[in-house]
């Protein structure tokens, strides 16, 4: 990457599609496809956006010669790789999803793909400090951030939007007679 020089969006697409081919086509992300995340968002929306704020974050921040980028990417599309829809009732074994579901991502992410430790570690630690150890990589801090922020960004979109439709009809019943 050049020094000084911001990615376009369809760069960092490019960029996640050529190291993430393998998992975005994976038979598995049809579960994510169908399960939500934050709000509306699905896991798989959620996923991808994070591996492209994690892109331009790296790239933002000039940390090239600092990040394996193909490891950051992988490590982004499979943070959420639980493949359920945690929002399902399931008996309350989904109650402390927050803190268990880094590792059955892990765990699935391992089935289905070769992982190095970079990739692993990420994936582990990205609810870091809701999971008590700290990314080892900065890769895995750069996941955990990109990871956060997209979160907060669906859900509050989520919330907006719904009290925007609250509000209109709230305001289309009062024009009633």
């Amino acid at each position: 990457m050049r020094e000084g020089h911001m990615l376009s969006r369809e760069r960092i697409d490019a960029i996640v599609r050529h190291y993430g081919r393998d998992i975005l086509e994976h038979e598995h992300m049809e579960i994510e496809r169908r399960s939500l995340q934050h709000g509306d968002v699905t896991t798989y929306e959620h996923s991808l956006r994070v591996a492209r704020l994690s892109v331009a974050i790296a790239d933002r921040l000039h940390l090239w010669r600092h990040v394996d980028l193909r490891a950051l990417v992988r490590a982004a599309l499979l943070h959420d790789y639980f493949l359920y829809d945690w929002h399902d009732y399931d008996g309350g074994s989904h109650r402390m999803h927050g803190f268990r579901h880094p590792y059955t991502a892990e765990a699935n992410a391992r089935a289905d793909f070769e992982l190095d430790d970079i990739v692993s570690n990420s994936i582990r630690t990205h609810m870091f400090p809701l999971t008590p150890i700290p990314p080892r990589y900065l890769e895995g801090v750069i996941v955990n951030v990109a990871d956060t922020v997209s979160a907060v960004r669906e859900t509050l979109a989520s919330r907006l939007s719904r009290w925007k439709r609250a509000d209109a009809a709230r305001r289309g019943s009062t024009l009633r007679p």
